[in-house]
């Protein structure tokens, strides 16, 4: 992501997230901190369809924001983002990913559960309009003689 895309994703947080979108300086804001975050948009010939955050301060990552407009839902681009997400997280020497899903967005629960993300706890009445969020942790350093999961793949 770069500083032109942001009205663009500033439009589709606010179409997306009505509730609970980001204002454009936060954007801004977030991109300006280079040594600690990491944005990405998707884009097909229709423009911008997804975008994706991360902040990482050692040893922690975490997801900021993951969207997918509904038109391109089921294409593959929300993995597509997580995995470049997590794979930064590697590269900046996360040992843990963690994240807030609506309680009401099972799709994305799903999503975070096929890569490998546990629920390990409840922040109640989190988002503005009362719902709670489920914190998720992928852990990126597994004792050995774990299994893999899709996260653990290039």
């Amino acid at each position: 992501m770069t500083v032109d895309d942001v009205p663009t994703v500033n439009a589709l947080e606010q179409r997306l997230f009505p509730a609970d979108a980001w204002p454009l300086q936060m954007f801004l804001d977030e991109l300006s901190q280079t040594t600690t975050r990491r944005y990405l948009v998707a884009e097909t010939d229709a423009g911008i369809v997804g975008y994706a955050g991360l902040m990482c301060i050692e040893p922690i990552a975490d997801v900021q924001t993951i969207a997918v407009v509904p038109e391109f839902e089921g294409r593959g681009i929300g993995s597509a983002l997580l995995t470049l997400l997590i794979g930064e997280a590697r590269r900046r020497g996360a040992g843990d990913v963690l994240l807030e899903v609506r309680a009401d967005n099972p799709r994305a629960q799903q999503l975070y559960l096929r890569f490998g993300f546990e629920q390990i706890h409840i922040r109640r009445k989190y988002y503005r309009d009362g719902v709670d969020a489920l914190i998720m942790r992928l852990q990126l350093t597994r004792p050995a003689g774990l299994g893999t999961t899709k996260a653990d793949q290039p």
